[in-house]
């Protein structure tokens, strides 16, 4: 390739098996297609308890191999869900990356002519103080244009019904003890 030639554009994609991150990953398969570009899904994960944990613990240098391994599956648990056996059409790099997911995001989409896909879906107020956020992460920092995908609409039926349903459930004291649950109609 010469310096003349244009510099493929690649799709990266977050991917983390939630709604949000499927939703995100159809939508990069889509602007990959429509642009010509090949897709790249990226499944950030980091040691249980983060980096400093893991680096005050000597048990963790025997993990880091099985959750490696953990996070491949997921991300190929994610891309069958999506795409099934027909794949996404277009051409794809996965990656399994070791690092915060907003950083390992910028870090892989660092050509100007990439187009970074996050998921944008709804937090609840304590999530957002103990968790910060990946798409907020990838609009300040990274060099290329970012689409931030907003949740799909059936995510929010669904986190509307399980709402309703966790309220109606009710255990009495022998449900504990066995650890069964039994759902009674509302009084």
């Amino acid at each position: 390739m010469s310096d003349s030639d244009p510099v493929p554009t690649r799709v990266v994609v977050g991917v983390s098996g939630s709604l949000g991150s499927l939703t995100a990953l159809c939508r990069a398969a889509a602007e990959a297609r429509l642009r010509g570009a090949s897709l790249w899904p990226v499944l950030a994960w980091e040691p249980p308890g983060g980096e400093l944990a893991a680096r005050r613990s000597p048990a963790s240098a025997l993990m880091v191999g099985e959750w490696q391994r953990l996070a491949r599956e997921r991300l190929l648990a994610a891309l069958d869900d999506v795409f099934g056996d027909d794949g996404p059409r277009v051409p794809m790099t996965a990656l399994v990356v070791r690092g915060a997911p907003g950083r390992a995001l910028v870090a892989t989409a660092d050509r100007e002519s990439d187009v970074l896909v996050v998921g944008a879906g709804r937090r609840s107020a304590l999530h957002r103080a103990l968790a910060p956020s990946t798409s907020r992460y990838c609009l300040a920092h990274a060099t290329c244009p970012v689409l931030a995908v907003p949740p799909s609409p059936l995510q929010s039926e669904l986190a509307a019904v399980h709402r309703r349903n966790t309220w109606r459930r009710r255990l009495d004291s022998g449900d504990v003890l066995r650890g069964t649950k039994t759902l009674r109609p509302e009084a």
